[in-house]
This record gives structure tokens, sequence and C-alpha cells, in this order.
């Protein structure tokens, strides 16, 4: 598995990392998570992505159970607090009290003493930027959080976040995570460009669009068991699964085909192709998923197939989500 630095940090990140949004703790139960997570780092991934509203809380204590048996070490656990956790009004946001709460209850769930990665997971309008640089610049140095990053912010907001923390001699965030993919190229526009002015890498989730790039709903297929057959499951897929846009996603078929690879393989690897994305967050609900996923990691994307999926997919461009977006 090839790894690459997180932002300017001296951190190295496995270039495919694991996430738990609607899997573990919801949709999948303990003993499937084992076995993800263990053939996960069987096939060189050390990177595993959560938060503490996945399945309010219980998504870190199943990761952490599952990480349990390697060495902390060996592993970066990344995980991230905006979301009310409550109906308490200080129970949600990046206020210094939300921030210290969240750390210590996050610790807990996840059975470890640090958290490698902490996240914001939104930005904040209700809590002054400095409070919250100067919370992180506290729990660094105890030794909680080793490294801070954003989630879902805009190019002015991370270069707020940087040129703050610079003034108060803090630590600044050294990434960025948010959703990425052939039908969500809007970061391209801002975020990237500030990403790369800045220093910080793009942790990227929904490569797979939530399954459409996949094909397996080519033609308006609902295979049962996917996610979007479950109404629960499938509220943050909106307008993926269009017919223009499924016609869109079987045109790509040709592509991968060409390239000895499957429609999820050349999604994956078509992200990894900006040096800035440190690394794509995969989900899985079973081992063989994380199989095929994993060739995506060693793929170096020829020139004339980004040149077609441009074509397709173009620049900058983005297939509206619901109001609100995807909450991974």
């Amino acid at each position: 598995m090839r790894t690459r630095r997180l932002g300017r940090s001296g951190l190295q990140v496995s270039t495919l990392s694991l996430g738990s949004w609607l899997t573990f703790g919801e949709a999948i139960d303990a003993a499937a998570t084992n076995a993800i997570v263990e053939r996960a780092f069987d096939l060189g991934i050390r990177f595993f992505d959560t938060a503490d509203v996945y399945a309010h809380g219980h998504a870190e204590q199943v990761l952490g159970k599952a990480l349990s048996p390697f060495r902390r070490h060996h592993v970066v656990v990344a995980t991230k607090c905006f979301f009310p956790m409550s109906a308490e009004a200080n129970d949600r946001g990046l206020s210094r009290k939300h921030l210290f709460e969240s750390v210590e209850g996050l610790l807990r769930r996840l059975g470890t003493v640090y958290i490698d990665l902490h996240q914001c997971h939104r930005w904040d309008p209700d809590t002054p930027l400095d409070e919250t640089l100067r919370a992180y610049e506290d729990l660094i140095r105890q030794g909680k959080v080793l490294y801070w990053g954003v989630s879902c912010w805009s190019a002015e907001q991370i270069a707020a976040a940087c040129h703050g923390a610079d003034a108060a001699g803090a630590f600044r965030p050294v990434s960025n995570q948010p959703p990425y993919s052939m039908l969500r190229r809007d970061i391209e526009n801002e975020v990237l460009p500030a990403g790369r002015e800045l220093g910080l890498s793009q942790v990227v989730f929904s490569p797979l669009a939530q399954g459409a790039l996949t094909g397996k709903y080519s033609g308006g297929a609902r295979p049962p068991g996917s996610r979007a057959s479950n109404e629960r499951l499938n509220r943050w897929m909106g307008r993926v699964l269009g017919d223009e846009v499924l016609a869109r996603i079987d045109r790509l078929r040709p592509i991968a085909a060409e390239l000895g690879l499957s429609l999820a393989q050349l999604a994956l690897a078509w992200c990894l192709r900006l040096p800035e994305v440190a690394s794509v967050i995969v989900g899985a609900t079973r081992p063989a998923q994380l199989e095929e996923n994993i060739v995506a990691a060693d793929v170096d994307l020829p020139a004339e197939a980004c040149a077609a999926i441009d074509a397709l997919f173009p620049p900058g461009s983005d297939v509206p989500l619901p109001p609100g977006g995807a909450t991974p």
C-alpha cells in the first residue's frame, strides 16, 4: 500500500482508508466489523476514519475494539466532532467545552489515550475561531490529539484557520475532509487550490458517490441489500441515481475495461490521480469489497483516460445533492 504525507506534517497515511459512516455500529454487527478491519489491515490499510456522531458513538466503540489486536503505533485513527450528541446546548459545535468533552468521550469509546487526527466535522458559526484554535493547541500539547483537521470547510474558512493559527503561534490544520468523486468535483474550483497554497491535504469521502460509480444501479436497478434499496440509508443519494447521471456512468465502462479495471477501481484511482489527495475513504460491509477496491491504490491512470472522464464529468462540476448534502 502506498502512503502519502498528510499536509506538511510528517504523518504518513495509506492512500486508501477505511471509513465507518452508515456501516460500523449501524448496518453491520461487531463480528462483521472485526472481519472487515482485520482484512483491511492485512491489505495494507493503516488509516481508519470515524466520527462521534456515527451511530451516536457506537461506530467509534466497535472500531476501537476491532483495532485492539493491532499495535497502536501501526495505525492512524481519525475522528470528528461538531454535530449534536444530545439535546443539550453545549453538546455540539466547536467550543472549547465541547471539543474537550468530545475528545474525552472518544478516547474512552476508542480505547486509546490519544487520537492521531481530530477533525472539525463542519464550520461552527457560533464559536469564535480563535477559541477553537486555542482549544486544539491545548489538546495537542496535552498529547490527547496529535494533529487536527477540518471537514467540508470552504477555502475561505480554511484560510482563516491557517492565518489565525499563524497569528496565535498555534498548530495549523493539516487536512480537509470533503466529498469528492467524478460526480462531485466542486472542490476543484477553490478548496483544492487553497489546500495546495496553505499546505493541507485532502482526505476525501464518497469517492464512489454512495455506490453509484460502481455501476450496480445501471438502468435504475436497486439490488436487494444495496444502499439505494434501503429507505433509511439512501436519503443522501439524491440525484446521483437520476437516469441521465446513470447513463453517463455507463459510458465509463469502456474506459475501465480498457485499463482492466472495474468501475469502482477506476473511480478510486481517479481520485488518487491528484497528489494533494492524501487518502480516499472507502466503506465496506464485506471484506470482498476491500479486496476489489485495494487494486486502485497501485493504479496510475493515463492522461487519455483522465481526459475521457473529464469529457463525461467536466472539471469543477457537481451533481447536486439534496438540501444539506451528505453527512459523512
